[in-house]
């Protein structure tokens, strides 16, 4: 990420596997990790740090599977504290798909696990909360080259920390005072901030966002390429703007934009719309709760149409349903040729074999060897593609290695992992 873009992170407090509000109070909230993170991510968070509350060995084991779960569905970078005290807890954590760990500058040895460390998994992964300048003063000869972040739990402590490291921090605050935000926002060391009140999902981030540009503090929020007058009007001065669904590709809607409505759906991240029948902008899901969280808007070629990426909150149609577009006129039979469909339609089919045998199925027949035949048959498969790779014969190998997948789906499926889960570790590769 760019230096001089500043970021807002959200804090989640994970007590027994559930969310609850703070470092010391143990209330739950009414909002699972899951929907928050949901809402984190549409609203412009740009970051989630989870502090792990437990107890003991059981408790954290609970919590860290809800990491687990919570990296598999979420899009944001996740960053995790909490009960961190020797190599193996970072590598837990890691494993549970969290992309950074943040060590606690107060425990005596976090020095020495940090640059262990930072020399095993990189610098860029590791973090450090501190509340006093203590830490700071007595390794600042480590910190640039053990630590990418600092979590300061104390603003009154900058000027010093600004004396003693340039490592970037990102700064929590107990209350939400504009004015004093706007000043460390300003700090050419300061990263972003963090803070109760930005968990709070009634805090509208982007709003805020947009208040901290003006202001002239660099955010990652939306910078169109194109301006509004770079597009083609019709002849009611409007573009139309077809809606499509981010995660499936599903077409929504169809809706219509004037410049007001163009530049609130960039200030507030919300699509926005003209409606031409009440004459008025119209905030798509604000009396129904549906909204559409913008991920991208695109001109096409003759630059008189966007199309925008969306996530979907609830259904896109008045009617109910998901999409407005329901009523078939003509439908050709035909066959899928897209990779991604066809794994994700024979993963489908693999898991319903799982859940629901049917007699003759292949796919049961191997599930009733159990782990140790689907294995075995994974192995022959691996020896298959790299005999078949030395053939000269194109066919064979292309055989032995849709044999390959297709046994590894198997194995997935039994060991409860999705293709999202694959792609997931992909992108942190």
């Amino acid at each position: 990420m760019n230096r001089d873009q500043k970021n807002i992170v959200a804090t989640v407090f994970l007590k027994n596997g559930k969310a609850v509000k703070g470092f010391y109070d143990d209330t739950p909230i009414n909002s699972s990790i899951f929907h928050l993170a949901s809402l984190y991510n549409d609203n412009g968070v740009d970051k989630i740090i989870v502090f792990d509350l437990s107890k003991d060995e059981e408790e954290r084991e609970k919590n860290l599977k809800v990491m687990r779960d919570l990296n598999r569905n979420v899009e944001l970078k996740v960053c995790a504290g909490g009960n961190i005290n020797r190599l193996d807890d970072i590598k837990k954590l890691f494993h549970s798909g969290c992309l950074q760990v943040i060590l606690n500058g107060s425990k005596p040895d976090t020095i020495a696990l940090a640059k262990e460390a930072s020399r095993r998994y990189g610098r860029e992964r590791i973090l450090v909360s501190v509340e006093n300048v203590d830490f700071i003063f007595k390794h600042r000869e480590y910190m640039d080259q053990n630590f990418h972040e600092l979590l300061v739990l104390n603003e009154g402590i900058l000027d010093a920390l600004d004396n003693l490291t340039n490592v970037p921090y990102v700064v929590y605050f107990d209350e939400c005072n504009y004015d004093d935000i706007l000043k460390v926002l300003k700090r050419s060391n300061a990263r972003g901030i963090a803070g109760l009140f930005l968990n709070d999902p009634k805090t509208d981030i982007m709003e805020l966002k947009s208040q901290f540009s003006l202001n002239g503090i660099k955010m990652d929020n939306y910078e169109p390429e194109l301006k509004w007058s770079d597009l083609k009007k019709n002849n009611d001065d409007m573009v139309p703007v077809i809606v499509q669904d981010y995660h499936t590709d599903q077409v929504l809607m169809l809706a219509y934009m004037n410049e007001e409505a163009f530049l609130t759906t960039l200030n507030i991240g919300k699509m926005t719309y003209y409606s031409r029948s009440r004459h008025e902008l119209w905030i798509k899901g604000l009396t129904s709760g549906h909204f559409q969280y913008v991920k991208s808007l695109t001109a096409d070629c003759d630059y008189d149409t966007i199309l925008a990426r969306v996530s979907q909150v609830g259904a896109a149609c008045h009617t109910g349903s998901r999409s407005c577009f329901f009523n078939h006129i003509i439908q050709k039979e035909y066959t899928e040729k897209s990779a991604q469909h066809i794994f994700e339609d024979i993963f489908k089919q693999i898991n319903e074999r799982r859940k629901n045998p049917r007699e003759g199925s292949y796919a049961n027949y191997i599930f009733d060897l159990g782990l140790d035949g689907i294995l075995k048959k994974f192995g022959e498969d691996a020896m298959e593609v790299i005999i078949a790779a030395k053939n000269p014969e194109s066919d064979e190998i292309k055989n032995s290695i849709a044999d390959h997948i297709y046994h590894l789906m198997l194995l997935m499926s039994a060991r409860g992992i999705s293709w999202n889960d694959i792609a997931h570790k992909l992108d942190q590769s």
